[in-house]
């Protein structure tokens, strides 16, 4: 009989693929091509736009559809940086994913999770992600956290026959699991698909624009209403002419491009992180860095390159003792950095037979061996296995302070998995190592620094050598070792807020730090890169994982470096302030357009209900669907685009809704307003002739312009040369259409009334002064000082 526990042959792998007993789930849940596309077109502001753009070609008017094109735009954009951004996830995520162990009779080798099949053989260690539901087969001190699925904080003792669950990860031990349930089937198949979606929940400016979006919806009922209602019911202008004038009140009301220009800056900005080998599981990890005030940085592997170097083997009782270091390193199934330093130095002895064996825990801090006829030994940290107030203890603190990682290695009278190992542990020597720190970490902490981001520094290691680490960096504050660290949670936030470094962290205790961090009003982000970083990162706002890290730290991390370089990090920031700072702009605009237009259709239609109620002439709607397209082209949609992609490294403020609201209410109000205004000095009644009606729409026209390209050099600020060769374009832009007589008359424009064209001018002049004034004070509002030319 064959020993199922080798595997399964490439035979019955064939089989069962054919059977469809495969692990199926997708390595991320992203939107299909076809979704994208569907996603893009079939949406609710086209759905309106396509109603408006039937009606406008029901009337015979084909220049009034131009609109129409905003259809095709709005969905073509949306498809192609979506796709873009598909690609480079996609891609990134195949290299960041985790790839169990799989053991076949053809050999073992690491396998993408879909290329796992029912039966397989997984092999499991520290920091492994159990991918697949199945049973444990064999197993050496196997010890499972499930916290991600149960809440169960604690690990849990694995033994041969029992269960391990999907969404689980090895914190201890060795060992290997048959697969029982594979795909869909599997416990955490849906909740992993969940988690890695790229999506844009739990985004304070993505709720920030649904509540402006909500806002806009409760304008449009009944303006549009009341618009609708005037133009055909209170004008006798004819029912093309009526349906034109309604149509140019409704479509500008609806804010087309607020939502793609959020999409696109979101799509762009993990298109350029993804250049930078940086994965985005979660779109808001691009928002919610650049709004982090407080980043927890473990030590090993994030400040410190992962490899370890021996540095030097300190004898305390004069003995030879690398025959036994060369034990325990190569006896360890699943050997961390210290343990594979220490086997590059010393080769594995002969003669040295293991009867039990205690894996390495981030709890315990020790691990050992236990040999026949050469005692136990084991190996770990100094202050935990020594009486601290010990000379070879305080050896080990001073060797410390140099940043150097200290273990002792020592033996005990026990066998080291009895239940109260290791007792009284004699010790034989201290074995120092070496780890090279990363040289971007200076540069990154200095740039937290400048951002006024508190760096804290959180290690499982000694608390003398993680803070010489950190002062090698140059990052000032006090070090503390995290045993003396209270467990309530506001004594324990008042002692981060005086610490900075912190050794000797229990995983249990990372995760307590970040949560006593964000009781404070603190967004969080945790860096890492072990099995012990896991739960913080899961609780942090913003968890970094190191590519290079354990298949649990990556699963869970909304940001993996793939290159793993911490350095990264300030590009992330920068890309994250770009998208928030740009799509507040763009939201200006945007919502200054809705505004203004919903309180021209109202005044419209009050004006129409008054000549209903009082017998006085009616009053048409100033613009058809032509001129709202045309005013739009270079107030808005250019311009919009060009500043949601744009360079910004503007602090992210908080209050996105209330900071839009206060900029846009005012000067939509003064748009609409003084548009309103110059109709109404033009407008000589629906029986005027069509030339007098056209100039008076035109002079609405003017005045619409020359106040909204004002709007667009206010949101344009801090000036560089580009921004203002962007206003200057915009306005030039329309110079250009008055002036050539093809376009004024495909257009219905007619300026040549100079008193009419004037008087639109000088409006449109006295509400660009109000837009101006309103745009220092609403600095004052919000409490920011104003810059008229970029400084610094």
């Amino acid at each position: 009989m064959i020993d199922a526990a080798a595997g399964l042959t490439d035979e019955e792998v064939a089989q069962r693929v054919a059977a469809g007993h495969t692990n199926d789930v997708p390595t991320r849940a992203a939107r299909s091509v076809s979704e994208i596309i569907r996603g893009n077109v079939l949406t609710r502001i086209n759905a309106i736009l396509g109603v408006l753009f039937l009606i406008v070609l029901a009337t015979g008017s084909l220049i009034n559809g131009l609109f129409g094109l905003l259809i095709v735009a709005n969905s073509g954009i949306g498809i192609i940086q979506e796709l873009r951004a598909k690609k480079t996830l996609d891609a990134l995520a195949i290299v960041g994913q985790a790839k169990p162990t799989v053991r076949r009779r053809s050999g073992t080798a690491a396998l993408a999770p879909n290329q796992v099949v029912l039966d397989d053989i997984i092999e499991l260690g520290p920091g492994d992600q159990i991918v697949v539901d199945g049973q444990v087969v064999e197993e050496s001190n196997l010890e499972v956290d499930e916290s991600l699925l149960t809440g169960e904080a604690d690990p849990i003792a694995k033994d041969t026959g029992d269960a391990v669950m999907s969404g689980s990860f090895v914190v201890a031990g060795s060992g290997a699991y048959r697969a029982t349930k594979v795909g869909r089937e599997a416990y955490a198949a849906k909740l992993a698909e969940e988690a890695s979606k790229f999506t844009l929940v739990k985004s304070e400016l993505r709720s920030g624009i649904n509540t402006i979006l909500r806002f806009i919806t409760y304008l449009l009922w009944p303006a549009g209403a009341l618009i609708i209602y005037t133009q055909l019911f209170t004008t006798d202008a004819g029912w093309r002419e009526s349906v034109l004038r309604m149509v140019g009140a409704l479509v500008p009301m609806v804010p087309e491009g607020l939502v793609l220009m959020t999409s696109i800056a979101f799509a762009v900005g993990v298109v350029r992180l993804g250049r930078r080998q940086c994965l985005v599981n979660e779109l808001p990890a691009i928002e919610g860095l650049a709004r982090v005030d407080v980043v927890c940085a473990d030590k090993t592997g994030t400040l410190t390159e992962n490899g370890m170097r021996l540095a030097e083997v300190k004898p305390l009782d004069g003995q030879d003792v690398s025959a036994a270091l060369g034990c325990l390193a190569h006896h360890d199934a699943r050997p961390n950095a210290s343990m594979l330093a220490i086997a590059e130095a010393y080769p594995q002895p002969a003669g040295w037979t293991a009867t039990a064996s205690a894996p390495f825990k981030s709890a315990t801090k020790w691990s050992g061996t236990s040999f026949d006829g050469h005692g136990n030994w084991v190996i770990g940290a100094p202050d935990v296995l020594l009486d601290p107030s010990s000379p070879e203890a305080a050896d080990a603190e001073r060797i410390g302070s140099r940043g150097l990682r200290v273990l002792l290695l020592g033996t005990c009278e026990q066998r080291v998995d009895a239940a109260d190992a290791p007792g009284q542990v004699t010790p034989a020597a201290l074995v120092v190592l070496e780890q090279k720190v990363r040289p971007d970490a200076r540069e990154t902490l200095e740039y937290f620094a400048e951002q006024k981001v508190s760096v804290k520094v959180i290690s499982g290691d000694n608390a003398v050598s993680v803070g010489a680490v950190a002062g090698s960096l140059g990052l000032q504050g006090q070090t503390m070792d995290a045993r003396r660290l209270p467990a309530e949670t506001g004594q324990l936030a008042e002692a981060l807020e005086e610490y900075t470094t912190f050794g000797r962290v229990r995983p249990d205790q990372k995760r307590s730090m970040v949560h006593a961090l964000q009781s404070r009003g603190h967004n969080v982000a945790m860096t890492g890169d072990g099995v012990n970083d896991v739960l913080a990162l899961k609780d942090a706002d913003i968890g970094v994982a190191m590519g290079s890290g354990s298949p649990a730290s990556r699963a869970v991390a909304q940001i993996v470096l793939l290159d793993n370089k911490f350095a990264t990090l300030p590009y992330v920031v920068a890309e994250g302030r770009r998208v928030i700072g740009n799509i507040e702009r763009v939201s200006n605009l945007f919502l200054t357009k809705t505004v203004y237009s919903v309180l021209l259709a109202l005044l419209v239609g009050i004006a129409g209900l008054g000549s209903k109620l009082f017998g006085s002439d009616p009053l048409l709607f100033p613009f058809q669907p032509i001129h709202v397209t045309i005013a739009a082209w270079f107030t808005i949609g250019i311009p919009a685009f060009v500043l949601s992609l744009a360079p910004n490294t503007e602090r992210a403020h908080t209050g996105f809704v209330r900071r839009v609201m206060v900029a846009a209410l005012p000067t939509g109000l003064v748009v609409g307003i003084a548009t309103f205004v110059s109709y109404l000095l033009a407008y000589e009644g629906q029986d005027a002739p069509v030339q007098v009606q056209t100039q008076a729409s035109t002079a609405a026209l003017i005045t619409l312009l020359v106040s909204a390209v004002w709007v667009l050099a206010c949101v344009a600020r801090p000036y560089e040369w580009w921004r203002v060769a962007l206003v200057a374009a915009s306005g030039l832009a329309y110079v250009v259409i008055f002036a050539i007589p093809l376009a004024r008359e495909k257009f219905m424009l007619d300026p040549s009334n100079p008193e009419v064209t004037s008087t639109a001018l000088v409006i449109g002049a006295i509400a660009a002064l109000a837009i101006e004034m309103l745009w220092w004070l609403q600095g004052r509002i919000l409490g920011e000082k104003r810059h008229f030319w970029r400084v610094g």
